[in-house]
């Protein structure tokens, strides 16, 4: 019953083929619950074991996917990641959610995008672009099976998220390590994907608060390149152009509203690690509130689930499709001089 739920509330959300020119109220950036007010569910999203089961799902149904079990998290949860790859010369773009095991709507985004991928909705679209999906990255922060107390989080449901993986270290601060020294979740993930493939793109997805805006408006996501002064400037350069085709088709859809993230150049970090060690170009995407905290003005209530699932599946339809048809190299990245950056209400910090 509580798959239906979502279901339902994006059945009018799922026409792949034309994501970019669906509408929602100019108001949506900011509806529903949030800071505290209203529901703020987990129950409608999928735990661990339905993840899997849909990953397996897919798998079965689509000649085009391959699933792959990259390691173990922690707890002894499999990792998996979900491979399209018809041809290994083609460009290769690596889509990632849930380092942080509380920002879960774009693995619910990851899900349905993926649910189309190799049909006749992107009939041919994979021939030219290798696409890697890692949902769920951190699984036992997102069933808040951990070493650590959440009796403070805010949500209802069947189970708290938490940002920490089991051993309450966040994995977006692994990248600069040697392997060996990192949580299994990032050793894996560098070993057996960044390391092992050859990946010319990655979108980093996450969730930040709810309060963060740009001109006095709460922004709908905020996107950052690599900065860290070690990135080469031809893969900062390829990151812009990757930013450039997501804010294109979020700026156009008249519901988004994106502001610059202003995050740090740390080599500890994902978007910067993956860049200066593996040549990847790289964005962060932090979409607005998470979906769960122990802070009333980071989690949002499930109202605001529809168009926060479907910023992610525009994020990454645009971004396949721009790689496949090689309009990435030709986009203009210069919108990136006057993107302003993001300020935060009521003290609000930020928290990639």
């Amino acid at each position: 019953m509580k798959k239906k739920v979502l279901t339902v509330t994006l059945s009018g959300l799922m026409a792949f083929g034309a994501l970019t020119s669906v509408s929602l109220p100019a108001h949506a950036v900011g509806n529903g619950p949030g800071a505290g007010n209203g529901s703020i569910q987990t129950s409608i999203l999928h735990t661990y074991e339905e993840l899997v089961d849909t990953l397996k799902t897919l798998d079965a149904k689509q000649d085009a996917m391959k699933l792959e079990v990259i390691g173990q998290t922690v707890k002894g949860r499999d990792i998996y990641m979900a491979k399209y790859i018809s041809n290994p010369s083609n460009p290769t773009i690596l889509f990632l959610t849930q380092q942080h095991g509380n920002e879960q709507l774009t693995t619910e985004g990851a899900l349905e995008f993926m649910k189309h991928l190799g049909t006749n909705k992107t009939k041919g679209l994979l021939e030219n672009v290798n696409v890697l999906v890692i949902p769920m990255l951190n699984a036992d922060g997102a069933m808040g099976d951990v070493n650590f107390s959440l009796e403070d989080y805010l949500a209802d449901g069947d189970r708290h998220l938490t940002r920490y993986n089991a051993n309450e270290i966040d994995l977006n601060r692994e990248h600069d390590k040697p392997t060996s020294e990192m949580e299994p979740e990032a050793r894996v993930l560098h070993e057996n994907v960044l390391a092992k493939y050859n990946i010319d793109y990655m979108i980093d997805l996450h969730h930040q608060g709810t309060l963060s805006e740009t001109d006095g408006k709460l922004v709908s996501g905020s996107m950052l390149y690599p900065t860290n002064a070690n990135v080469k400037p031809e893969v900062v350069e390829k990151s812009k152009r990757l930013g450039a085709v997501v804010f294109n088709a979020i700026h156009n859809t008249g519901w988004g509203h994106i502001g610059k993230y202003d995050g740090g150049s740390g080599a500890n970090i994902g978007r910067n690690g993956a860049a200066i060690r593996y040549d990847i170009s790289t964005l962060l995407f932090e979409m607005r509130g998470m979906s769960d905290h122990y802070r009333e003005d980071y989690a949002l209530g499930q109202k605001s689930n529809g168009y926060l699932i479907k910023q992610t599946i525009v994020t990454l339809d645009a971004a396949v499709r721009a790689i496949a048809d090689d309009s990435i190299d030709t986009v203009d990245a210069s919108f990136w001089d006057t993107l302003p950056q993001q300020t935060n209400r009521s003290g609000e910090v930020d928290d990639e």
